[in-house]
């Protein structure tokens, strides 16, 4: 989600964390930062020198200019936010008495660990989970003295041991997240930590200078040698060499973690090898709804969790006395509010309205006592939900807004936040966003179901082990691309293409219809399947192709029957099913086969070959696909 740049080597490192920073830039940020070892002057101890702030590089810039570190090994960061909003002291890096980190990722028991510490009298300076990491290698290090200096050992050779490395190790084994960290320690001026667990770090291998980064385009100005990290490795990195162990202590060879050329350009690298962001981000969204679901699922006593936030039962004393849900949202949010509509009640049985948040506002809205407004939006900034938000929490609504830009306006305007942690989304068209929009809902409407009493314990933890198992199945989507490429290359030229659903599939109906429309230009309508006979099977001729969402759930055989009256009329139908259904096979002309799940699950999964089948289609007909005209990324205006 963020930018992380380490150096150590001949060279200056601030203009090179700063340049490698500036080729992270396409990732999003809303902060920056350096940490350098200053040697001492004129005999004096060495110093870490940090600059961090709000804003883009130019304001790191800036600061840096005014008095530049001066020092050979470094990091940098450049920060989305997770947790704490965007601010100078929130800005990474962190630090406690020497010991620097940088941090991307979502540490799940970090409250745990900072009432712990602050308990044995540690002090924070920011919001931040990641200051926590700080503290902890800290703690290790006192347990493992640097050995003091003698006409034998000098301090340059005692410093060359494995302290901050071990040190890392263990202060790891009590994180519970998502990772990839980077260590500095003025104790150890030699060398720079790193580790990961499930968020991306490499390691670029120059000529007696080493680099670290979470993407390959910050160092392929200076080396194409590179070693992709894998899950729990953690890395001493010195000038002359690396090594790499594991959680456990043991060694990791060469040829475990074999070093890669790389032979992508710049502007490819910045893509991970992918033709376009979108593609890219597609590919994105196993790790997106994991970061959605990390630390907010609890399974003793099966609930999900909305940071703090008490969505009570009805009636009851508690922060919010909820009788009934407005969902608030323009665009592909609100197909995403409309699927929503389906899990809240189905799984609360509390009503639930969805409104387009353009038109909220101007039909004179009732918003009744015990209503909570939930407003979808990726950006938190757009224009119309941002009003519809206001005018809700005006006429007595309490609002809880669910977005992926922390501290953004729509969260400030709000009671509540519930982020989704989808890290920067570049394609104008949105992926990964809508479908952690769509885990961000379903934790809600389990939340509250547990609340209301709808949701008993049983139904509640299969729930819970299947909303774990959705990441794995989105995954096996994505995996259809080459098929859904080949149906892309047949139907290109089409001038119309049907999308038919029902149930929860009718908004992805929706939801497909509107991505083809954005990317391709290719004229799309999204119905219920049920409404067909109301209009839209005008639209079927030969050769029209209609995409079908049939899984087998309720109204199964029903989606059967406007298949068939489809057919009959000479339409080319492409299906998406659940695997292994061989009574779709026999009516479809294609068959796109997604993982089973429960129905109100089904979403995240059958809307990924949709989401291939429009980048594939643009692809081919050669339009603009992360920048398509006309659009913008968040509408800030009415």
């Amino acid at each position: 989600m963020c930018g992380i740049i380490g150096y150590i080597g001949p060279k200056q490192s601030t203009s090179l964390l700063i340049g490698g920073l500036k080729r992270l830039e396409y990732r999003g940020y809303d902060s920056a930062g350096v940490a350098v070892i200053e040697p001492g002057k004129d005999g004096a101890p060495k110093e870490l020198k940090i600059l961090r702030c709000r804003g883009k590089l130019g304001e790191l810039e800036t600061l840096v200019a005014r008095e530049p570190p001066q020092g050979h090994v470094g990091i940098g960061h450049t920060r989305w936010a997770t947790h704490g909003r965007p601010s100078d002291e929130n800005a990474h890096p962190h630090c406690y008495k020497g010991v620097a980190v940088v941090h991307n990722g979502i540490i799940e028991n970090y409250l745990e660990i900072k009432q712990t510490l602050a308990a044995r009298g540690h002090e924070f300076q920011s919001e931040t989970d990641t200051e926590i990491i700080a503290h902890l290698i800290w703690e290790e290090l006192q347990r493992d003295p640097l050995p003091a200096p003698s006409a034998q050992t000098p301090r340059s050779v005692a410093q060359r041991n494995d302290r901050l490395l071990q040190a890392t190790r263990r202060a790891l084994h009590r994180i519970e997240g998502a990772y990839a960290i980077v260590v500095l320690s003025i104790d150890t001026p030699e060398e720079i930590v790193c580790a990961k667990n499930a968020s991306p770090l490499v390691l670029g291998l120059g000529q007696g200078e080493n680099f670290i980064a979470s993407d390959v385009p910050a160092v392929l100005e200076h080396t194409r040698r590179v070693v992709f990290l894998e899950e729990g490795d953690i890395a001493q990195v010195r000038s002359d060499g690396v090594r790499i162990i594991d959680l456990d202590g043991n060694e990791r060879t060469t040829t475990q973690r074999p070093p890669r050329t790389i032979t992508w350009s710049l502007v490819a690298a910045e893509k991970a090898g992918f033709k376009h962001f979108m593609l890219k981000e597609i590919h994105e969204q196993p790790r997106a709804v994991t970061d959605t679901l990390r630390g907010r699922l609890v399974h003793q006593a099966p609930d999900a969790l909305l940071d703090g936030i008490a969505l009570g039962k009805p009636g009851l004393d508690v922060d919010c006395k909820v009788r009934r849900i407005l969902l608030l949202a323009c665009g592909t949010s609100y197909h995403a509010a409309l699927v929503g509509k389906y899990m809240i009640e189905r799984l609360s049985r509390l009503p639930v309205e969805v409104d387009l948040a353009s038109e909220f506002r101007y039909r004179d809205p009732v918003v009744l006592p015990g209503d909570l407004a939930v407003s979808v939006s990726q950006s938190g900034e757009t224009a119309d939900t941002l009003a519809a938000v206001k005018e809700a929490r005006q006429r007595g609504a309490q609002t809880l807004s669910i977005a992926n830009v922390v501290d953004s306006s729509i969260p400030r305007a709000s009671h509540h936040a519930l982020y989704t942690h989808a890290g920067p989304e570049i394609g104008v068209a949105s992926t990964k966003a809508f479908t952690t929009q769509l885990a961000a809902l379903f934790l809600l409407a389990v939340h509250l179901g547990r609340r209301t009493g709808a949701l008993g314990d049983a139904a509640a933890a299969d729930l819970v082990h299947e909303l774990l198992s959705v990441p794995a199945k989105i995954g096996e989507a994505v995996e259809t691309a080459a098929q859904v490429q080949a149906l892309a290359r047949r139907f290109a030229h089409s001038q119309d293409v049907l999308y038919l659903g029902r149930g929860p599939q009718f908004p992805i109906a929706l939801e497909g219809a509107l991505k083809l429309k954005e990317i391709s230009y290719i004229h799309a309508e999204g119905y219920a399947a049920g409404e067909m006979k109301h209009g839209p099977i005008a639209l079927i001729d030969e050769g029209t192709p209609i995409i079908v969402l049939a899984p087998e759930e309720h109204g199964y055989e029903k989606v059967l029957s406007n298949l068939s009256e489809v057919k009959a009329r000479g339409g080319q139908v492409i299906a998406i099913a659940t695997r292994g259904d061989a009574a779709l096979r026999r009516l479809a002309d294609e068959v796109i086969e997604v993982p089973r799940a429960p129905s109100l699950l089904l979403p995240l999964i059958t809307v990924v070959p949709l989401q291939l089948f429009a980048y594939h289609v643009a692809d081919i007909k050669g339009t603009d696909v992360d920048q398509p005209r006309n659009l913008a990324k968040s509408v800030t205006v009415e």
